[in-house]
């Protein structure tokens, strides 16, 4: 992510006046190729986010590849290419401002002894399928899967991607089915938000491993910790009345300083030995939450990098299948069967341990197999890193986007066979039966 996340005035110096409206136009296509694939996905009863990620990725090969070979340079020529990434990329960190600012907790839900058995389920079952397939890939050791990046890095990169649930798209099937106010969602959004919360931190620690090993280590760690702490002094300060109240009156204002610190932060991470991604994460965490006054401000930002992620897709896939790159199936298959069984079957077990009822913890574990974008984001990681080959990132990508395709069919099918369930937990029912 480093050279597509260069200051602005570095892509417009890069962007000559004739390519102006080359790249318009080019960005014009892109979005209107990634609404076309939302109307899709959601015709198809899918979360949009499936339907922009397999558009964009599938935009390059199909048609700047295999249908006509020097598309490329004729549509997307380099003065082109490198703004119209620069763009991709802001539009993800902008994105991340808003998960970030939605990773927060509800006191009273993390007294639930429930929660505690949830992300027990979602994350150990999930962690343990992830080191074993990065074990076998290292005993396999072909070179298009293992790559050189170190091993403890690519271990670690794998065992967290398995445990991955996307938190935004989450949240959006969980309104468009009316969950959000049950017990399954409470769960699933709470345990979510804990376990991403988890892969994020080991995230930082991969990235710093292939970046320096222990050096590394010890830059990102210092950094982050830096970071938080910034973090914490800055939402302090915006929680004061002069800061909540100039938010109130000039929201726009603060949505455009609110991406203007984004841009900075992602570049200062990954000048001080860390990825964009913690840059971004830093603004969204510093934002207070609690208050519509700041939430709007944020959700813009979020939303425009909602609209321009579709751009990073596109820019990505290009440079994933330049050359001979394919898909390796027998990966992506089973890796794809192993990261379903270990989220559903892990979320099942434990929440049943924890004293859900059946129905209730199938929908756990179906709702907590949904990686979304955060899965793809954090694999994008690994790969600029050199951690990832093209080859394994696009096996991890198809896994990333079956899983969450699964959870909709996978809901009606469970909403068909038990269509009067009550998901309140076993202890609950027992008390009201008692009574």
């Amino acid at each position: 992510m480093t050279a597509a996340l260069a200051p602005a005035e570095n892509m417009t110096a890069a962007l000559a006046p004739a390519a102006a409206g080359h790249l318009l136009a080019a960005l014009a296509v892109v979005l209107g190729i990634a609404y076309l694939g939302r109307w899709l996905a959601r015709r198809a009863g899918q979360p949009a986010v499936v339907g922009e990620i397999a558009v964009g990725m599938l935009l390059g090969p199909a048609v700047l590849g295999w249908l006509w070979p020097h598309a490329q340079q004729v549509l997307l020529p380099a003065p082109v290419l490198e703004p119209l990434r620069a763009l991709g990329h802001a539009g993800l960190v902008f994105f991340l401002v808003g998960v970030a600012h939605e990773l927060r907790l509800d006191s009273a839900r993390l007294r639930d002894r429930a929660v505690g058995w949830t992300v027990v389920g979602t994350l150990v079952p999930s962690l343990a399928a992830g080191a074993a397939f990065a074990g076998f890939l290292v005993w396999y050791d072909r070179p298009e899967l293992r790559g050189d990046g170190p091993t403890l890095a690519f271990v670690l990169l794998l065992t967290i991607a398995m445990a991955v649930t996307a938190v935004p798209v989450l949240a959006r099937i969980l309104a468009d089915r009316g969950l959000t106010s049950t017990r399954a969602g409470g769960l699933a959004l709470t345990s979510a938000v804990i376990v991403d919360a988890f892969a994020w931190l080991v995230l930082a620690v991969v990235i710093g491993i292939s970046r320096g090993g222990t050096e590394g280590i010890a830059t990102a760690a210092g950094t982050l910790v830096l970071g938080l702490v910034a973090t914490t002094l800055v939402r302090r300060l915006l929680r004061l009345g002069p800061a909540d109240r100039f938010c109130a009156r000039y929201p726009w204002v603060v949505a455009v300083l609110l991406g203007g610190c984004a841009l900075g932060s992602a570049s200062a991470a990954e000048a001080w030995g860390l990825t964009a991604i913690f840059g971004a994460f830093v603004v969204g965490l510093a934002v207070p939450t609690g208050s519509v006054h700041w939430d709007a401000p944020v959700r813009r930002v979020s939303t425009l990098g909602l609209w321009l992620v579709p751009v990073f897709f596109v820019t990505t896939g290009l440079k994933i299948w330049t050359g001979s790159v394919g898909i390796p199936w027998l990966v992506a298959i089973g890796v794809t069967a192993l990261a379903a069984l270990a989220k559903i079957g892990g979320g099942y077990v434990f929440s049943r341990r924890g004293g859900e009822e059946r129905t209730g913890a199938l929908r756990l574990g179906v709702l907590l197999n949904t990686r979304g974008l955060t899965e793809i984001v954090l694999l994008q990681a690994g790969y600029s890193a050199g951690v990832l080959t093209p080859a394994l990132y696009l096996a991890l990508l198809v896994m990333a986007l079956v899983t969450t395709a699964m959870t909709g069919p996978l809901l009606t099918l469970l909403d068909n066979r038990f269509p009067a369930a009550d998901d309140r937990p076993v202890r609950d029912k027992e008390a009201a039966s008692e009574s």
